[in-house]
């Protein structure tokens, strides 16, 4: 099991969290910012052009 003494309550370390919430709150930015810059996988491009033509067609359809 991990050690958390880092992430107690009051802990003047640098870089470390002055409470679990801070040190929730910096691992999840961390984590964002990795998926962040990962690329969008080709099927989800091709979901995403195919919904938008989807989309296009509803519309041109509605309007007339």
């Amino acid at each position: 099991m991990k050690n958390n003494s880092g992430l107690q309550q009051g802990s003047n370390m640098p870089g470390t969290a002055k409470s679990p919430e801070e040190a929730i709150s910096r691992r999840l930015k961390a984590l964002y910012n990795a998926v962040e810059q990962e690329e969008i996988p080709d099927r989800f491009l091709d979901l995403l052009e195919r919904l938008d033509a989807a989309e296009a067609a509803s519309t041109a359809k509605a309007k007339g």
